[in-house]
């Protein structure tokens, strides 16, 4: 079985100080088991894009799993992103609430990016 492309979108309100790599990280930890390994990612090699407005924060997910472990991924994005907290690189943490996720097509202009992440 070959790894096939998929998006996740999240959207979460954080304080306008705090740091919207957090979330991405707290994913990263999630699915992988530490912010900094040896690649592949071990279930689903991934990526994160935020985007803020104010205290809004849209999260991009892209990821490649094998179709069996979609929805796996999916539950623990949703499942990390409730949780509201998530360690910052230059050490603590940043917290964030979540309004919603769901799952969303993978876009044209993200397909050659997705295809490297189902090549790793």
């Amino acid at each position: 079985m070959s790894k096939e492309r998929f998006a996740h979108d999240a959207l979460l309100s954080m304080e306008p100080g705090a740091d919207d790599r957090a979330p991405g990280g707290a994913i990263t930890v999630a699915l992988c088991g530490s912010t900094e390994h040896e690649p592949p990612c071990p279930l689903a090699p991934h990526h994160t894009r935020a985007e803020r407005a104010g205290e809004e924060v849209r999260l991009r997910v892209l990821f490649a799993a094998e179709p069996d472990d979609e929805s796996r991924v999916r539950v623990t994005i949703d499942d990390t992103l409730a949780a509201g907290t998530g360690a910052i690189p230059e050490g603590g943490t940043a917290s964030w609430r979540l309004i919603g996720t769901w799952a969303s097509e993978v876009r044209p202009e993200e397909q050659e990016h997705a295809g490297r992440l189902a090549g790793s």
